[in-house]
């Protein structure tokens, strides 16, 4: 028999914009390492918190009814999780900037057939965000940039072999495509940055 119980602690993410993860209580099983979570575990993760917070929404004075614990159990299960999973990947994708990361490339909708975006490789992924690292470390805060570090911004596009055009291109789209742009926080995040 599982527990369906809530309580209105809520977990934060460490993201542009402060995500509260509700979390039901039960007896948690030891997580899983965050390397053997699937794709599919993280979508049906984000599905399930997305109508769980929905139903959240409407939680008056911390104290979910008996009808709003029920509907929030059914969208897990619906969604492919039992509750134990559901809580474990809750507290890894808020500590796991790896995690995090992998959870916002399943959920961010997919780049435009044709778009430069769509044909980023994952080899480019990675030259890109490692020339972003070095460029980040010589790019003024403010101002132009002074010759040197022009130059150095210049090595840094050049030795990560994408050629200016490209890592141009890259970056444009990065701006505008949320699945790029995630791909690349994905691999700032393997890499450590």
């Amino acid at each position: 028999m599982r527990s369906t119980a809530l309580f209105a602690a809520s977990l934060f993410l460490s993201a542009p914009a402060a995500l509260a993860i509700p979390t039901l209580a039960v007896a948690q099983d030891a997580a899983a390492p965050a390397a053997s979570v699937t794709d599919a575990q993280l979508e049906g993760f984000a599905a399930a918190m997305n109508k769980v917070r929905e139903i959240s929404a409407a939680v008056q004075n911390g104290a979910p009814t008996a009808e709003q614990q029920a509907a929030m159990a059914a969208a897990i299960d619906g969604a492919g999780l039992d509750i134990a999973t559901f809580n474990a990947l809750s507290g890894q994708v808020s500590s796991d900037p790896v995690l995090r990361a992998r959870l916002a490339v399943v959920t961010a909708p997919d780049p435009a057939p044709g778009s430069v975006a769509a044909g980023v490789s994952e080899e480019e992924v990675a030259k890109f965000s490692t020339a972003m690292a070095e460029i980040r470390t010589v790019a003024p805060a403010s101002g132009a940039p002074t010759a040197d570090q022009q130059a150095a911004m210049a090595k840094a596009v050049e030795d990560s072999g994408l050629g200016l055009e490209r890592f141009n291109a890259i970056s444009s789209a990065v701006s505008s495509d949320a699945h790029l742009r995630a791909r690349v926080e994905l691999a700032d995040a393997q890499r450590g940055a």
